[in-house]
């Protein structure tokens, strides 16, 4: 004999945001195309029992209140709170008939077949023959493990592995009904057709619903069942505007092989014609690649911003692979026809592109990797001339073993070589580069924890660095081209005393630090530049390392002390207050810093920062950086975080001066906020802004509102950006409106429009 099943499959749910509004087009494009699942090739496949018969002479356990026998016609009926349990499928119902000659089933009043996968089917009548292979149920409810339902009012199974269900209804949705039970989007169809064969699930005459309103109508249309991850055929389109017009893309997926597959998405415009897309992708063994490629001839060249004909394009490629435990290797790489092209077409927003071949160890604590990198710029005002590359750029650091004297040591070393076709000359940047330089450091460091019977934490630490040097064409350099060799030995110790004290309910810490370093004066060469090391931000958070430049092409010389002071409340229910306070000295020698760094003078600017927690929803936060006599606030940010009932947000501002020859060229005043209220657990709204102080101007502006449920998400938001977001090279405004709606199981269409 063989079980009854009655397996319905559903297309899984790709997972993408969506939005509700444009439900009549958005609805008719999601079921028109969902004749392919969308490719989830790095995804793990969902794997559905095997339907394998039940061996012959399998016996049917049945259980029952009452069961009676009829010898002339060989019928058995069993009534009550009857239990059939075949196999690993199991069959309740009020009244099970059994007509033991014509090999059939009848049951009648609360029917529940629940199968091993986890799925049940209710039903108010049932008829089950051919040994559990044909069947025909009245009044169905079947319950999936994707948390899907459908209903329908007759389903009959076929001995050929199909299930045809008759007047159905299909939805994802559990929680998301309204009072009276209408889901907030289910397919109402003439009939469903479930074909195990080919896992696929065809309508006929179906209508998308939401919240019980019909917005589609379709006569006809399929998708694969949950067992299914990868298939051939079309994808849901997507759509945008900008200076092209209005564009469709409407993507095919190709499934070559399980572990190859190629996507075909062209992209038809109303003003530029057609842009071919297509993307390649294959996974092996030791790991996956992909490439893709776009394309297109412009028609219309007096809506283009290409001053490089009308043939346009881009090219990208990635990969990565494992070489063995410890090593693995990869690549990504960007090719363009020219600037504007990748932003213009919603294909890429940055204004850089790195491309790079990469190799990467990692053991224990021991770190390696090597990397051959270019940058192609996107921005107009950039000269590419002046853009380095790197061959190569190698970074690494190992942890010695055993201890040494009782203390850790460790190498560390970097090496590059840059290499450009034109010197950069920018001081209002900070920046003096040449055409050509090679800089490699190596450093051995040792270091050392001890703590006292008293709770003083003592560390000595001891380093010695060297540094190679060879340049070219260095702005303000001087014409030889030997090599710079540099070494610098430093030493020095850190010393830290916790005090911990109770106060009821608060518990206290403080900790005064000391720190003192001893090392030559930088040792400079106007002939090497600062390719590396040319951002600083001096705050609490570097006070006490023992090098606070940010690169390795500057050494931080001479000798210093470092002092400052830290404390924390911490209270009941995770509330907490954190402050410190600190200053670095310098004592002797030369000092490597300039204007604008906080660290230029004899005694650095004061460093100070506070957080505070009052409970889970209030957080504060301050940190800043003073003149020594509090007469100037040289860099100063403020946030404060709030949570409470249906409303979450932030805000904070910062105001930084100038600092030219540390890549600031200008004060900075700045203000930005996000804020989050959820309505009634579904529907939210949403929104955040950048402004600019000084240039009285909104950098950034969203505002946004979403519906969110167990089986939907949808979206829409309008945003603005100025001067370089969404990949705007020079001075503008740009408006945009995002809109996108998913459906769990059945799949998300998305759309991005510019304002003009």
């Amino acid at each position: 004999m063989y079980r009854l099943r009655f397996n319905i499959g559903l297309m899984r749910w790709p997972g993408m945001q969506a939005c509700i509004l444009g439900l009549l087009p958005v609805a008719g494009l999601l079921l028109l195309s969902t004749a392919a699942l969308a490719r989830m090739a790095d995804a793990p496949a969902f794997v559905a029992p095997a339907d394998e018969p039940i061996p012959d002479g399998s016996r049917v356990d049945v259980v029952a209140d009452r069961l009676t026998y009829d010898q002339k016609t060989d019928v058995a009926t069993a009534t009550g709170t009857v239990q059939l349990t075949y196999g690993p499928y199991v069959l309740t119902a009020s009244e099970v008939v059994y007509d033991m000659r014509n090999g059939k089933f009848r049951a009648n009043g609360s029917i529940v077949l629940r199968e091993p996968n986890g799925n049940a089917m209710e039903a108010t009548s049932a008829e089950i023959e051919e040994n559990f292979k044909q069947g025909f149920a009245r009044h169905v409810r079947a319950l999936l493990t994707h948390n899907v339902t459908i209903t329908a009012q007759y389903a009959r199974r076929f001995e050929n592995g199909v299930t045809i269900y008759e007047k159905a209804s299909y939805s994802a949705c559990k929680d998301c009904v309204s009072a009276g039970g209408t889901p907030a989007w289910q397919i109402v169809a003439r009939e469903a057709k479930h074909d195990l064969n080919t896992r696929t699930i065809h309508y006929r005459d179906a209508r998308l619903e939401f919240g019980g309103v019909p917005v589609f109508w379709t006569p006809y249309f399929a998708y694969p069942d949950p067992t299914v991850t990868r298939r051939t055929g079309w994808l849901i389109p997507s759509y945008s505007t900008g200076t092209y017009g209005f564009g469709v893309t409407t993507p095919y997926f190709w499934e070559i092989a399980p572990n190859k597959d190629l996507t075909f998405s062209p992209m038809w415009m109303t003003k530029q014609g057609v842009m071919g897309d297509v993307e390649w992708r294959h996974r092996l063994s030791s790991g996956m690649y992909s490439a893709r490629a776009f394309g297109l001839h412009e028609l219309a060249e007096e809506v283009s911003t290409s001053t490089s004909g009308p043939l346009r394009g881009a090219a990208r490629t990635d990969g990565g692979f494992r070489i063995n435990d410890t090593w693995d290797w990869g690549w990504d790489a960007t090719v363009t026809s020219d600037r504007t092209f990748l932003s213009e077409y919603d294909i890429d927003y940055r204004n850089m592109l790195p491309s790079f071949v990469h190799a990467t160890a990692l053991s224990d604590r021991n770190y390696t990797k090597a990397q051959i990198i270019g940058w192609h710029t996107l921005v107009e005002a950039e000269d590419q001339a002046q853009i380095p590359v790197a061959l190569p750029f190698v970074t690494g650091e190992y942890m010695l073993t055993p201890e040494i004297m009782g203390g850790e040591l460790s190498l560390r070393f970097n090496a590059y070589s840059l290499a450009r076709q034109d010197p950069v000359d920018d001081p209002s940047l900070g920046l003096d580069l040449g055409t050509y330089q090679s800089h490699a450091a190596a450093y051995a460091e040792w270091r050392r924890q001890m703590v006292s019977r008293s709770g003083l934490l003592l560390t000595p630490f001891a380093q010695f660095r060297s540094d190679l040097f060879y340049s070219e064409n260095v702005p303000g350099g001087g014409s030889a081209e030997d090599p710079d060799i540099y070494l610098t030995p430093s030493a020095g110790f850190d010393m830290r005393m916790p005090f911990a004290a109770s106060h009821g309910a608060l518990q206290s810490v403080l900790t005064p630090v000391f720190q003192m370093i001893a090392a030559p004066s930088e040792q400079r060469n106007d002939d090497n530049a600062n390719e590396d090391a040319i951002t600083l931000n001096f705050d609490t958070t570097n006070l006490f390392l023992s090098d606070r430049f940010t690169g390795f092409d500057r050494r931080e010389g001479g000798v210093r002390a470092n002092a400052g002071v830290s404390y924390s409340i911490l209270g009941q229910n995770g509330a907490f207050l954190r402050a410190s306070l600190g200053e670095s000295f310098h004592l002797a020698g030369e000092n490597s810093f300039t204007v604008g760094s906080g660290l230029d003078g004899t005694a650095s600017d004061l460093v100070g920062a506070v957080a505070m927690q009052i409970n889970e929803n209030v957080t504060l936060g301050y940190q800043a950086r003073v003149e020594e006599d509090l007469s100037r606030i040289n860099a100063q940010e403020a946030t404060a975080a709030l949570s409470f009932w249906r409303i979450s947000g932030s805000v904070s501002y910062a105001d930084i001066t100038a600092a030219p020859g540390y890549g600031r060229p200008e004060d900075m005043r700045q203000v930005w906020a996000n804020a989050y209220y959820d309505i009634d657990g579904t529907w939210s709204v949403f929104g955040n802004l950048r402004y600019d102080w000084d240039d009285e101007k909104f950098m950034t502006q969203s505002l946004g509102i979403a519906f969110d449920c167990d089986c939907m998400r949808a979206a829409l938001t309008y945003s603005m950006s100025n001067s370089g977001a969404f990949g705007v090279a020079e001075e503008g405004t740009e408006q945009r409106i995002d809109l996108s709606i998913a459906l769990r199981t059945i799949g998300a269409v998305t759309g991005s429009f510019k304002v003009p």
